[in-house]
C-alpha cells in the first residue's frame, strides 16, 4: 500500500456520535452470542462423544440439553448478527462506499459459514434418535469448524482496521484491490487468536458457573458435577493461556499503533524506563490517582527493563485517543483475566492436594461470577481496542468522523436497537429459564422448534404396546 493517506472533511457528521453509541450496542451484544458459536460444539462433542465411548447417560443427558440451549442462542445471534451486517452500511457508508470491494471476500466467507453452521446445527439437533451415534456425534465437526471460520472472517476485518492492507490510494480512489492480502493481513492471527481463546473462557466460565449455582443450592450429583468440569477444563486451558497470547498482542502495539499503547499506559510523555499505573485518569495533561510500579510498564509494553514507552506527547492532538477510556477498559481486562488465570491454577492445584473446592461455597459463589466477570473482560478488551484506535477508523488512512452517516436520524434507529435488542434479552432469559424449570421438574425431551415428529417405535406404531 502506498504511503497515501485518505484526507476528508475533519467536522464530525451529525450521525457520528448515534453510529457509535448504536455500533458499541450492536457489538457487545452480539460478540457474546458469537463466543457461544465458537465454544459450545466442542464442548458438546466432548461431552457427547464421553456419552457414546462410556455409554454415560449422564452426559448425553448434558449434550442434549446443550444442544438446546446452543439453538435458542444460534437464532439470537442470528439475528443480532443480520442487524449487523446492514449496520455496516447504513452507519458506516464512507467504509462501505470506499472499501466495500476490499473488504466483501471475508464477508461473503463469514455468510457461508454461518448457513453451514445453521445446517449443521439442524441435522444435529434433529438427529437424536435418528442418526446412528457416531454419525451424528460428526455433526458437530463440521458445526465447530465453520463457527471458528466465520469468527476468524469477522476479526480479520477488524485486524484489516488496525493493519490495512490489500489496496492502493491513488488520487484518493482505492486502487489495486487484493482482497486476499486485506484478508490476511499481518494482524490477524494474533488477533484471532486472542478472540478465539477468549470465546472459550466466556463460554466455559459461563456454562460452570450454571452448575456451580447447581451445586451451592444443594444439587451435588453426577450430573451438576459433570456439567461443571467439562466446561470448566476448557476455560482454564483458555484462562492461563490468554496473558501469554495478550502478552505478544500487545507488544507489537508498540511498532503498529504507538498511540493506542500510549493510551492503554496513560503516558502523557514518553518514558524510559516506565512505570506501570495502576487505575488513574489523565486530567488537563496529568496523571492523577495513579499507583505507580517503577519500570513495571517498560517490562510489560516492551519486554525490557528499560525501553521507553511512547507517550501521548509523540501524536499530534488531533490524532489521539480517548486515553481514559482505553487506559480504564485496558487495564480491566487485564486484571480480570489475571484473576481469572489465578483462580483456574488455584483449583486445580487444589484438586491435585486432594482438596475439592465444589464442596466450598466460596469458590462456587466466585464460579457464579467468573461467567459475567469473563464476558465484562471480552467487552473491555474491545472497548479498548476500538477507541484506542480513534480518531481512525481504517488506521491513518480513514478517520471516524469520514466513515459515518450524514443522516440526522439516527438516533431513531439507536433507540430502535436498544428496545429490539433489550427484547431478545428478555426474551432469551424467559426461555432458557422455562427450559432450565422443566427439566428439573424431569422433563427430558423438550420439543424442538419446528422440528419433526418424535420417533415412535415399531411396536409402538403396530399397537404392540398400546396395553398398560
Amino acid at each position: 500500500m502506498t504511503d497515501a493517506v485518505l484526507v476528508l472533511a475533519s467536522n464530525g457528521p451529525p450521525g457520528l456520535l448515534p453510529a457509535r453509541q448504536q455500533m458499541a450496542v450492536s457489538l457487545g451484544f452480539h460478540i457474546i452470542l458469537a463466543c457461544f458459536g465458537v465454544a459450545f460444539p466442542a464442548m458438546i462433542y466432548v461431552i457427547h462423544r464421553r456419552g457414546i465411548v462410556r455409554n454415560d447417560s449422564v452426559a448425553l443427558g448434558l449434550a442434549r440439553r446443550w444442544a438446546k440451549v446452543s439453538a435458542v442462542l444460534f437464532a439470537i445471534g442470528a439475528v443480532s448478527g443480520t442487524v449487523l451486517s446492514f449496520e455496516m452500511g447504513l452507519l458506516w457508508p464512507g467504509l462501505m462506499s470506499r472499501f466495500g470491494d476490499v473488504l466483501g471476500l471475508p464477508f461473503a466467507f463469514e455468510g457461508l459459514s454461518f448457513f453451514i453452521e445453521a445446517i449443521f446445527l439442524g441435522i444435529y439437533l434433529y438427529g437424536w434418535d435418528r442418526l446412528p451415534p457416531r454419525r451424528h456425534l460428526a455433526m458437530l465437526i463440521p458445526m465447530a469448524i465453520s463457527g471458528i471460520v466465520g469468527t476468524f472472517c469477522v476479526v480479520s476485518v477488524n485486524a484489516w482496521m488496525n493493519h490495512p492492507a490489500g489496496f492502493d490510494i491513488q488520487d484518493g480512489r482505492v486502487t489495486n484491490i487484493d482482497p486476499w492480502a486485506a484478508m490476511f493481513n499481518e494482524g490477524v492471527w494474533l488477533q484471532f487468536l486472542h478472540m478465539w481463546v477468549a470465546a472459550f473462557m466466556v463460554v466455559g466460565l459461563t456454562v460452570s458457573g450454571v452448575y456451580a449455582a447447581g451445586l451451592l443450592r444443594g444439587r451435588d450429583d453426577a450430573h451438576h458435577r459433570l456439567g461443571f468440569r467439562v466446561p470448566f477444563v476448557f476455560a482454564s486451558v483458555a484462562a492461563v493461556a490468554q496473558p501469554f497470547i495478550g502478552h505478544v498482542l500487545g507488544m507489537r502495539i508498540h511498532d503498529t499503533q504507538p498511540a493506542k499503547l500510549a493510551a492503554f499506559e496513560l503516558a502523557p510523555k514518553t518514558e524510559g524506563p516506565a512505570p506501570l499505573r495502576l487505575g488513574g485518569l489523565l486530567i488537563d495533561g496529568e496523571v492523577r490517582w495513579a499507583f505507580s510500579i517503577p519500570r513495571l510498564g517498560s517490562i510489560i509494553a516492551r519486554n525490557s527493563w528499560d525501553a521507553p514507552v511512547p507517550g501521548l506527547d509523540t501524536v499530534p492532538a488531533t490524532d489521539r485517543p480517548p486515553a481514559n477510556i482505553t487506559h480504564l477498559a485496558f487495564q480491566s481486562m487485564v486484571m480480570i483475566g489475571t484473576l481469572l488465570a489465578a483462580a483456574v491454577v488455584l483449583f486445580w492445584v487444589a484438586r491435585w492436594r486432594g482438596w475439592d473446592l465444589l464442596k466450598a461455597r466460596w469458590f462456587l459463589w466466585f464460579a457464579v461470577v467468573a461467567g459475567p466477570l469473563a464476558i465484562v473482560a471480552v467487552e473491555c478488551g474491545w472497548t479498548a481496542t476500538e477507541v484506542g484506535r480513534q480518531p481512525w477508523t481504517v488506521w491513518q488512512v480513514l478517520r471516524t468522523s469520514d466513515a459515518a452517516s450524514m443522516s440526522s436520524g439516527l438516533w431513531w434507529s439507536y433507540v430502535g436497537v436498544l428496545v429490539f435488542y433489550l427484547g431478545m434479552a428478555v426474551g432469551a432469559y424467559v426461555v432458557l429459564r422455562s427450559m432450565a424449570r422443566r427439566w428439573r421438574s424431569g422433563e427430558e425431551n423438550l420439543p424442538s422448534p419446528y422440528g419433526p415428529a418424535a420417533v415412535v417405535s415399531k411396536r409402538q406404531s403396530d399397537g404392540r404396546d398400546s396395553g398398560p
